[in-house]
């Protein structure tokens, strides 16, 4: 009888550290999605951008986002999502439309995505900041 009483003890400690740990987990993910409505996005000076494709990445748990962008005659000319993952919210890639038709990152994020938008915006700032060209 006592091993089934120290096996208990032993579970629910173990239930307990594992309900802790969730618990500040989410509350760490939460600030980090709260600071995404207040990150920079700035636009970046395409005169200085060659022609070529361009991989950026951008994460903010539970949001990620890859992307490929397309720069011809310092213009941005496509946008490729390779990799997104929107965590429980709306998809925001409806974002891209509005950077190519504006041709600047500096546009209003996607209503009900807001947190996808924002990451896939920081994505494509991080292509075109890093210029890490995509072989």
């Amino acid at each position: 009888m006592r091993k089934l009483g120290k096996a208990l003890i032993i579970f629910i400690a173990v239930i307990g550290v594992l309900v802790l740990a969730g618990i500040i987990a989410f509350q760490v993910m939460n600030a980090g999605l709260s600071d995404l409505t207040t990150a920079e996005i700035t636009d970046v000076d395409l005169t200085a951008v060659a022609d070529g494709v361009y991989e950026g990445k951008y994460t903010q748990l539970p949001v990620s986002a890859t992307v490929h962008v397309t720069v011809a005659n310092h213009e941005i000319t496509a946008i490729e999502i390779v990799q997104h993952f929107n965590g429980q919210g709306q998809d925001g890639e409806a974002v891209i439309d509005a950077v190519l038709a504006s041709g600047t990152i500096e546009v209003d994020t996607i209503a009900g995505a807001t947190y996808s938008s924002i990451v896939i915006l920081l994505a494509i700032q991080d292509a075109l900041s890093t210029l890490k060209l995509v072989s």
